[in-house]
Protein backbone atom coordinates (compact mmCIF):
# COMPACT_ATOMS: atom_id res chain seq x y z
CA UNK A 1 0.00 0.00 0.00
CA UNK A 2 1.36 3.50 -0.87
CA UNK A 3 1.47 5.88 1.83
CA UNK A 4 2.72 9.88 1.59
CA UNK A 5 2.88 11.45 5.07
CA UNK A 6 3.26 15.32 4.84
CA UNK A 7 4.65 17.09 7.97
CA UNK A 8 5.81 20.55 8.89
CA UNK A 9 2.86 22.66 8.36
CA UNK A 10 1.73 25.52 10.60
CA UNK A 11 1.39 29.19 10.95
CA UNK A 12 4.36 31.40 10.35
CA UNK A 13 4.94 34.96 10.39
CA UNK A 14 5.92 36.61 7.14
CA UNK A 15 9.40 36.51 6.43
CA UNK A 16 9.86 33.29 8.35
CA UNK A 17 10.40 29.68 7.48
CA UNK A 18 9.16 26.34 7.54
CA UNK A 19 10.35 22.76 6.26
CA UNK A 20 7.60 20.43 4.64
CA UNK A 21 8.42 16.98 4.70
CA UNK A 22 6.46 13.86 2.81
CA UNK A 23 7.70 10.23 3.57
CA UNK A 24 6.86 7.74 0.98
CA UNK A 25 6.17 3.55 1.74
CA UNK A 26 4.86 1.04 -0.17
CA UNK A 27 7.23 1.57 -3.53
CA UNK A 28 10.72 2.24 -4.49
CA UNK A 29 10.76 5.82 -3.81
CA UNK A 30 13.90 6.48 -6.12
CA UNK A 31 12.11 5.75 -9.10
CA UNK A 32 9.37 8.28 -8.78
CA UNK A 33 9.73 11.76 -10.10
CA UNK A 34 8.58 14.37 -6.35
CA UNK A 35 6.64 17.94 -6.68
CA UNK A 36 5.17 20.01 -4.32
CA UNK A 37 1.93 21.49 -5.14
CA UNK A 38 -0.03 24.24 -3.14
CA UNK A 39 -3.82 25.61 -3.61
CA UNK A 40 -5.03 28.53 -1.69
CA UNK A 41 -8.54 29.14 -1.24
CA UNK A 42 -10.37 30.10 -4.76
CA UNK A 43 -7.47 29.49 -6.73
CA UNK A 44 -6.67 26.17 -8.57
CA UNK A 45 -3.87 24.12 -7.75
CA UNK A 46 -0.35 25.32 -8.63
CA UNK A 47 3.43 23.72 -8.86
CA UNK A 48 5.39 24.73 -6.21
CA UNK A 49 8.71 22.99 -7.21
CA UNK A 50 9.80 19.33 -8.67
CA UNK A 51 12.74 16.71 -8.53
CA UNK A 52 13.03 14.65 -10.69
CA UNK A 53 15.04 11.08 -10.01
CA UNK A 54 18.20 12.79 -11.39
CA UNK A 55 17.48 15.69 -8.99
CA UNK A 56 17.06 17.73 -11.35
CA UNK A 57 14.78 20.83 -9.67
CA UNK A 58 12.58 23.57 -10.67
CA UNK A 59 10.22 26.33 -9.55
CA UNK A 60 7.39 28.00 -10.05
CA UNK A 61 8.62 31.52 -10.50
CA UNK A 62 6.76 33.19 -7.58
CA UNK A 63 9.21 30.78 -4.94
CA UNK A 64 12.48 30.98 -7.34
CA UNK A 65 15.28 32.13 -4.58
CA UNK A 66 13.20 31.29 -1.41
CA UNK A 67 12.39 27.90 -1.60
CA UNK A 68 14.25 24.73 -1.89
CA UNK A 69 13.04 21.30 -2.65
CA UNK A 70 15.47 17.88 -2.14
CA UNK A 71 14.91 14.49 -1.89
CA UNK A 72 16.44 12.07 0.19
CA UNK A 73 16.02 8.28 -1.19
CA UNK A 74 17.13 6.47 1.86
CA UNK A 75 14.92 8.35 3.81
CA UNK A 76 12.33 8.13 1.26
CA UNK A 77 11.44 11.31 1.86
CA UNK A 78 11.16 14.60 0.01
CA UNK A 79 11.36 18.66 1.34
CA UNK A 80 10.57 21.50 0.87
CA UNK A 81 12.38 24.50 2.72
CA UNK A 82 10.43 27.68 2.83
CA UNK A 83 12.26 30.69 3.53
CA UNK A 84 11.12 34.62 3.19
CA UNK A 85 7.21 33.39 3.28
CA UNK A 86 4.64 36.16 2.36
CA UNK A 87 1.10 36.07 2.97
CA UNK A 88 0.40 35.05 -0.82
CA UNK A 89 2.15 31.75 0.48
CA UNK A 90 -0.68 31.03 2.62
CA UNK A 91 -2.33 27.42 0.94
CA UNK A 92 -2.56 23.66 1.24
CA UNK A 93 0.49 22.24 0.28
CA UNK A 94 0.55 18.72 -0.64
CA UNK A 95 2.65 16.27 -1.97
CA UNK A 96 2.87 14.76 -5.34
CA UNK A 97 4.70 11.28 -6.19
CA UNK A 98 4.42 10.43 -10.09
CA UNK A 99 5.99 7.94 -12.62
CA UNK A 100 4.60 7.97 -16.14
CA UNK A 101 1.22 7.72 -15.67
CA UNK A 102 1.02 6.86 -12.26
CA UNK A 103 0.25 9.25 -9.29
CA UNK A 104 0.36 9.58 -6.04
CA UNK A 105 -0.90 11.99 -3.32
CA UNK A 106 -0.05 13.45 0.01
CA UNK A 107 -3.42 14.00 2.15
CA UNK A 108 -2.25 18.28 1.98
CA UNK A 109 -1.24 20.85 5.07
CA UNK A 110 -1.97 23.91 5.85
CA UNK A 111 0.48 26.76 5.64
CA UNK A 112 -0.80 29.85 7.09
CA UNK A 113 1.87 33.31 6.52
CA UNK A 114 -0.11 35.91 8.38
CA UNK A 115 1.08 38.55 11.23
Amino acid sequence: QVQLVESGGGFVQPGGSLRRSCAVSGVTFSLYSMGWYRQAPGKQRELVATVTTNRITSYNDSVKGGFTISRDNAKKTVYLQMNSLKPEDTAVYYCKMSRNSVVFWGQGTQVTVSS
